[in-house]
């Protein structure tokens, strides 16, 4: 998962705006991070940020999740990949 900075500097490349407060809502508070990720939750949380920000900032917010999901999900995928193939040599199977 980007680190708050990182998250800032793709906004302000999407959009030309940081939305630094979506990201250190996110992010911000190690107590309540998970539970400010939690998917089940996407349609409150971004109806939050909409009334605030109007539907960029909503967007913003779910990209926030989006990139969290595909770096999270990317490195599961290729641990597995990694994982496979160190199995399948140790069997012979290359």
């Amino acid at each position: 998962m980007p680190p708050i900075e990182r998250h800032v500097q793709i906004s302000k490349e999407r959009t030309g705006k940081e939305y630094r407060e979506i990201h250190e809502w996110l992010d911000g508070d190690a107590e309540k991070k998970a539970e400010r990720h939690d998917i089940t939750k996407m349609y409150e949380y971004a109806k939050m940020f909409e009334q605030k920000y109007g539907l960029e900032g909503a967007d913003e917010y779910i990209q926030h999740i989006h990139d969290d999901l595909k770096g999270k999900f990317g490195h599961l995928l290729e641990d597995l990949a990694k994982a496979l193939t160190e199995t399948l040599n140790y069997f012979g199977v290359k």
